[in-house]
């Protein structure tokens, strides 16, 4: 018996909306004038949320996730330290975790949405509770 094509576990055989294109966004701190990262995804919705940074290696310089709605996130099962940055729904940061390593837990229950960015990206950008940050979108690339 065939499947039907959106049963396939073949990415080219999924519906479309599930192929759509993701934007990568540039996040710029307007107080200090710093960019925080060059290549942040969106983690939006359930999947890209749960799974966040688990399996990678590492994240580069200038890049990063941006888990939205989030107000706690984990480290559990991580293999490496990462910075964290949490907003609130008009982009002013709330809380800041720096180096947070592998199986922790960092919540702020006034935030809306947490940035996770390499380890440092925090001290290197002197970035600070009640900055302000910018999203802009820079490009597009397959999901």
């Amino acid at each position: 018996m065939k499947l039907p094509s959106w049963l396939s576990p073949r990415a080219a055989d999924r519906p479309s909306s599930l192929n759509a294109a993701r934007s990568l966004l540039r996040v710029f701190n307007q107080t200090r004038n710093t960019v925080l990262a060059t290549q942040l995804d969106l983690a939006g919705h359930g999947a890209t949320r749960r799974k966040g940074l688990l399996g990678r290696d590492q994240l580069a310089p200038g890049e990063g996730l941006w888990i939205k709605p989030c107000e706690a996130v984990h480290t559990v099962g991580m293999r490496f330290a990462i910075d964290l940055v949490y907003l609130d729904r008009k982009h002013r940061i709330r809380k800041l975790r720096s180096s947070v390593p592998p199986w922790r837990l960092s919540a702020c229950l006034t935030a809306h949405s947490v940035i996770e960015l390499p380890a440092g990206t925090i001290r290197e950008t002197q970035t600070r509770p009640g900055d302000m940050l910018e999203f802009t979108t820079i490009e597009s690339r397959s999901a």
